[in-house]
């Protein structure tokens, strides 16, 4: 993995540039003209939207580095459509062009070097956002800055050519999306096993985690292939629909389109089916013994998922076995040997703000960046931490300063978050893949709250009052239903 300053070059020093109050606002000298935009050590800090877009659009003399083209492009939509950006981009690189025609033989002569920078600023926007022109508005504003562009070198037709290619692949990568999105909506979601009323054994055929894979580390890296997958269809503007959609693009209601927090609902929906298949596979064993090698088998499984930077799966077994139905179950768990998963508790304790995770994560980032082997880079966060720390930044940091400027320093930091997970989503997944255990992961089923209980129940009866009189309502009200 290259990094971000590799790939982004000019990437500013984030945490120096919110400094230790975190106020991220800019104050203007009262004695002198508010200046557009603000800069500080090199960096935009603030500004008015259309200073911010005339730093994006390439002049004659001028290229944007890859870091604002990114941080602009990502934040912009909480201000403004991509259609309407589009638009504005179009008309300054109209005004340019017509400059240089009127110009002087020199001037005239750099036309093709602007359409090239022109068309370079186009090509990084629909291969970073390609879902920024699936309306017809965006499609037909990039048609009329291409066909502009292309009368900047009608001699040749290279322009033409190049345009046609990039729209090519943009249109590719829009029908791919759109696939998938098909196929997850038809994808069956695992199936919901309410359980029998007062079930006693389980059928003999039925199958369990342990019979379809027994080494820990394989199904760790099997969790590991299907994390990967479902996050690599999750893109920067997904995770950006947090503030947008909270915002409603700045109180005018810019952005309606609610289909993109759909692969962030998926993910998060999956986190959810694992817990869950965790403690479904725990509670439905009869016999303890048998039970215990099962709560044994998870931990070796999570502390695997550690080891691989699997943060995600291993916080969702954990969250698993911690579910009330599993965390009752204290005949069982005083014959598992724990200390193996106490160790896993102490990385995701909660106090201080996960500091203990957050430093486990920071390893395996920079584990990940020396790293020569794809085993090596995986990095996989906790999806639930990550979502809450941009809503939290979100959250601290107002859009706009009392002058009115776009408050970009927010912007700077939520883009570098976004940025390392693009990256560390972009890594390849090195284990063989077993259809036969992801089958089983994905479509096995899995036990409602109700269900849970009772078979929790049914292993080790009720202990105090509290859970008897829940015992007795579980089984009236399922014997009601029936």
């Amino acid at each position: 993995m290259r990094n971000i300053k590799e790939t982004m070059p000019q990437t500013p020093i984030f945490s120096s540039m919110l400094g230790s109050s975190c106020s991220g606002q800019v104050q203007p000298d009262m004695g002198e003209r508010c200046v557009d935009p603000v800069y500080q050590d090199g960096n935009i800090v603030s500004g008015s939207l259309e200073a911010l877009i005339e730093r994006l659009v390439p002049t004659m003399d001028y290229y944007p580095d890859r870091t604002y083209i990114f941080t602009f492009l990502l934040s912009s939509r909480v201000f403004i459509h991509p259609h309407e950006l589009l638009a504005k981009v179009g008309q300054m690189c109209i005004k340019q062009k017509q400059q240089l025609e009127a110009g002087t033989e020199a001037e005239k002569a750099k036309l093709k070097s602007f359409a090239a920078k022109i068309i370079q600023l186009l090509k990084e926007w629909t291969e970073t956002f390609p879902y920024d022109f699936q309306d017809e508005k965006s499609m037909k504003e990039l048609k009329e800055i291409a066909h502009r562009i292309t009368q900047c070198d009608e001699e040749n037709g290279t322009v033409k050519k190049i345009i046609s290619q990039m729209t090519q692949n943009l249109l590719m990568a829009l029908s791919a999306r759109s696939q998938y999105q098909e196929i997850k909506e038809k994808f069956r979601q695992p199936a919901t096993d309410k359980g029998t009323i007062l079930k006693t054994k389980p059928q003999s055929t039925q199958k369990d985690i342990l019979s379809v894979c027994c080494d820990p580390l394989i199904l760790a890296q099997q969790l590991t292939h299907i994390e990967l997958e479902r996050v690599s269809n999750i893109y920067p503007e997904d995770l950006m629909q947090i503030v947008s959609h909270m915002d409603s693009l700045d109180n005018h209601k810019c952005r309606g389109d609610v289909t993109k927090t759909y692969n962030l609902e998926a993910y998060d929906n999956w986190f959810n089916c694992l817990s869950m298949l965790v403690a479904t596979e725990i509670c439905r064993v009869v016999k303890k013994k048998q039970r215990t090698r099962m709560v044994e088998f998870f931990i070796d499984v999570a502390r695997e998922c550690f080891n691989i930077g699997n943060f995600n799966s291993m916080m969702a077994i954990i969250s698993g076995m911690n579910l009330s139905p599993v965390a009752r179950l204290k005949k069982t768990w005083s014959k598992v040997k724990t200390a193996k998963f106490d160790v896993l508790e102490h990385h995701m304790d909660p106090s201080s703000n996960f500091c203990n995770y957050r430093t486990a994560l920071q390893g395996a980032a920079q584990r990940s960046q020396t790293a020569n082997s794809n085993r090596e880079k995986i990095v996989i966060p906790v999806f639930n931490l990550f979502i809450k720390d941009i809503y939290f930044l979100h959250k601290i940091h107002t859009n706009r300063l009392p002058n009115g400027q776009i408050n970009f320093k927010k912007f700077w930091e939520i883009s570098r978050q976004i940025h390392d997970f693009l990256t560390w989503k972009q890594v390849e997944c090195p284990f063989e893949k077993d259809k036969k255990i992801q089958s089983y992961l994905l479509t096995a089923p899995i036990y409602s709250e109700e269900a849970l209980f009772i078979a929790s129940f049914e292993s080790e009866g009720p202990e105090n009052h509290m859970e008897k009189d829940s015992w007795k309502t579980l089984r009236t009200t399922l014997l009601n239903r029936a």
